[in-house]
């Protein structure tokens, strides 16, 4: 009876010894995957773009700008090591001296650069293609406002509270100077904001940079009828010397390249403005007030203060 009962014993022992060390690899298998899923979370968040979820780093060291956005980037402090040529022109982003100068369709430039986050307006080439080197995430122009565009690569770039902190200051700030200049200027007194552009001049709506979101939107300052009813809906209007008179407003900001033929303020119908008669005419570089992102809209805000308050 004894030598039937041990054997027993000893294969209850083995089967119970068994179902335990099975139980503890299962719970270190689980243990393992959660802490490998706790782990990726940390290092990475799911940013729900315009086209769907995009998992991007959550700490972003290496972006790649394509277009437009390089100085939200940089106001948030995150480090990019290719930019669009746009940017890397503008005088003011000495930032981005020793940064290399990126296009969509510099592919192997942009794989040995190694970035980890490539961003760009919804227009971009090989689209398909930058998102196997990296996660892209890319933005239609205008389709949400300037400010709303910034507390959203503030998302992507896991700074949402950083970029919502600085929007919330910059309208309080612009709004105040432009209560400021009403009260200098008149409420009713309208400003232009024109550019000289390759061979073709331009006036410019309340949403196509040039600091025409902070005159029109966060100042409310009067736009010319003309400007209203031909470049308000589209952004910009083309136009020429002769009909300049017509859009021109009390005061005009004029962005201009300096390297550009600038040849028609040589004109008598440009010199009879009376904006320029009266000295109410604001040159600008075209190049340093291109954008509406944190840093040139800093920049822009601080001009209009100087320009029209003399502060």
């Amino acid at each position: 009876m004894k030598k039937i009962y041990i054997p027993l014993m000893l294969l209850l022992l083995l089967a119970l010894s068994a179902c335990g060390s099975k139980a503890e690899k299962q719970d270190h298998t689980e243990a393992t995957a959660a802490s490998e899923q706790s782990s990726e979370s940390k290092t990475t968040i799911t940013y729900q773009s315009e086209n769907g979820p995009v998992k991007v780093p959550a700490d972003p060291k290496r972006v790649i700008v394509l277009s437009t956005f390089a100085g939200n980037v940089m106001q948030l402090g995150v480090n990019i090591v290719g930019v669009d040529s746009w940017s890397k022109d503008n005088p003011r982003f000495d930032q981005l001296k020793d940064v290399e100068e990126v296009t969509d369709d510099s592919l192997e430039k942009i794989i040995e650069l190694n970035p980890d986050l490539i961003i760009g307006l919804s227009n971009i080439k090989n689209l398909d293609k930058l998102k196997e080197i990296a996660p892209t995430v890319t933005y239609t122009y205008g389709k949400v406002d300037y400010l709303t565009q910034h507390i959203e690569i503030g998302k992507l770039l896991n700074k949402e509270k950083e970029a919502t902190a600085w929007v919330e200051d910059f309208k309080k700030r612009a709004q105040k100077t432009g209560e400021d200049i009403k009260a200098k200027i008149g409420p009713d007194t309208t400003v232009s904001v024109i550019e000289k552009f390759d061979k073709q001049l331009y006036v410019f709506g309340d949403n196509w940079g040039r600091g025409t979101e902070i005159l029109y939107q966060e100042m409310k300052l009067a736009m010319p009828e003309k400007v209203k009813e031909m470049a308000l809906e589209a952004g910009y209007y083309a136009l020429s010397t002769e009909v300049l008179p017509e859009f021109a407003g009390d005061y005009v900001v004029l962005s201009k390249n300096a390297e550009a033929d600038n040849s028609f303020q040589e004109t008598e119908t440009y010199k009879n403005i009376p904006a320029v008669k009266n000295n109410r005419l604001f040159e600008v570089n075209a190049k340093e007030f291109y954008f509406n992102d944190p840093l040139t809209l800093e920049f822009q805000l601080d001009f209009f203060a100087k320009a029209f308050l003399g502060s």
